[in-house]
């Protein structure tokens, strides 16, 4: 007997990526490394020194792509350095053969300064921070930087000071700065050579390899496609072959480290693009409110707004649902103020009615008689009581009553005639007294502020937080959507 197969239960889980190839990683991490490397060449002479005092090594494997050779004045005077202290431990400080390294010293010392040799590196400051140096380490700093090196590097100093403390100081401050001097060549074309391209050259040729096999395999993919056609469409990889503009290849190794999900970088692109979205959406808004309460400000301005609603009745009217708006509307808020607001309203009135009632019968002389009188002191605030309850149920029963009359009236022919002739009346007095220049007037310059008070106060305040719950409501609704 054949077992039943059960139905396999669908997953709940989301669907897992695909699978990212091993050559796309790998190529992905070549395009890193490779511009690793060109932000690495780019900084390398801005941070030679650094190099040069951390790890050496670097320098000197990096100097000859760069065409960075030992400045022969600073390694002649390092050198000279160097002699001058085996000579002191050999003969001793006060001896004829010391007193003549020091005088080449000082000479040297006097050439470096008049020459800058420095300069050919762009590190000129470098010198003028060993001649500060030298001026604050010798008795006169006012003298100048020639005068303190012929200070220091005398015998007479170098044996009040102490020879092994002043060497000492002169190592740690001012030899590591003339250590950092260099000489760089100058190329036929007037430049300083940069040998970078050696490096860059294999980079290139596997990108180049790559990018052509990618488009023609594309092409070949699909049939409508063309090699040409392909080739525009990776225009980015383009960058990883040019040998110049290097700092462009940062758009296509961050579209290939995306591609290989090294990381995923689909969350910062949907950020950077919902504040895009955000912020073109703040803009487009202002601007086209704003420019529609303009319009409207202009409209009010020059009387356009009333001819269009003075002159209506007659133009051709277009209805699409055979209801009188403003007809409605105005009922609705007739019901609604004579059934909800009055009502509401009621104890303020009659709080409003008793004090004035009350404050005219005490100044009353009628009122001070009735007082007087025994038995019916109480009477006049009895009646004015019953006056208060009286007046205020007219003001808010009356209403109703006349409306509840008003609507049975226009329920017979007769009624609906005489309601509409009412509606019709007051709309052309209405229209008449609104026409009149000096009422037009002031309604035009309360509605030019209102409109730029709103547009002040609700359109050019609304922040892109607001536009972000717009935009989070939207992807809501869109996902909750039917299908």
């Amino acid at each position: 007997m054949t077992p039943k197969l059960q139905p396999s239960k669908k997953s709940n889980s989301p669907a897992l990526a695909p699978k990212v190839p091993w050559f796309e990683r790998f190529i992905a991490l070549v395009a890193l490394g490779n511009f690793s490397l060109v932000l690495f060449d780019i900084s390398y002479v801005p941070w030679r020194d650094f190099y040069f005092r951390q790890w050496p090594v670097i320098t000197q494997l990096y100097d000859p792509f760069k065409g960075i050779k030992p400045n022969r004045d600073t390694e002649q005077y390092l050198k000279t350095l160097q002699e001058l202290k085996i000579q002191v431990v050999e003969t001793g400080l006060p001896s004829p053969v010391v007193a003549a390294k020091l005088q080449e010293i000082n000479n040297l010392s006097t050439k470096m300064i008049d020459e800058d040799p420095f300069r050919v590196a762009s590190k000129s400051g470098t010198l003028e921070k060993i001649k500060d140096r030298m001026r604050d380490r010798t008795p006169n700093p006012q003298q100048s930087a020639k005068q303190s090196f012929r200070t220091f590097w005398s015998q007479d100093h170098l044996s009040k000071q102490g020879w092994q403390q002043e060497i000492t100081w002169f190592d740690a401050k001012i030899k590591p700065l003339i250590a950092t001097n260099y000489y760089r060549t100058i190329g036929e074309n007037g430049e300083f050579t940069d040998n970078f391209w050696q490096i860059d050259l294999p980079f290139i040729a596997i990108f180049a390899i790559e990018f052509l096999a990618r488009t023609y395999f594309i092409s070949r993919r699909h049939r409508s496609v063309s090699w040409r056609a392909a080739m525009l469409w990776r225009w980015y990889d383009i960058f990883l072959i040019l040998p110049f503009w290097r700092l462009l290849r940062i758009l296509p190794v961050t579209i290939r480290i995306h591609q290989a999900k090294m990381p995923d970088l689909q969350p910062i692109r949907a950020q950077i693009s919902r504040g895009f979205v955000a912020n073109f959406a703040q803009e487009l808004t202002e601007v086209v409110v704003i420019q529609l309460i303009n319009q409207m400000q202009q409209s009010v301005t020059t009387g356009e707004l009333a001819r269009q609603l003075f002159q209506s009745p007659k133009q051709r009217y277009l209805d699409i649902n055979n209801i009188n708006e403003i007809e409605a509307i105005a009922t609705h808020l007739v019901q609604i103020t004579i059934y909800k607001v009055l009502p509401q309203l009621q104890p303020d009135l009659e709080a409003l009615l008793r004090y004035n009632i009350e404050g005219f019968l005490k100044q009353s002389p009628l009122y001070q008689g009735w007082k007087q009188v025994p038995g019916l002191g109480n009477l006049p605030t009895q009646l004015a009581e019953q006056l208060v309850a009286e007046l205020s149920k007219l003001v808010t029963v009356g209403p109703q009553d006349a409306y509840e009359a008003f609507k049975i009236a226009s329920e017979d022919p007769v009624g609906i005639k005489l309601s509409s002739q009412l509606v019709q009346h007051f709309g052309q007095a209405l229209g008449a007294e609104l026409q009149q220049q000096q009422t037009w007037q002031e309604i035009q310059l309360l509605l030019c502020d209102f409109l730029e008070e709103f547009k002040i106060n609700y359109i050019q305040r609304l922040s892109e937080e607001d536009f972000e719950k717009i935009l989070e409501q939207a992807k809501e609704l869109q996902r909750i959507a039917p299908r």
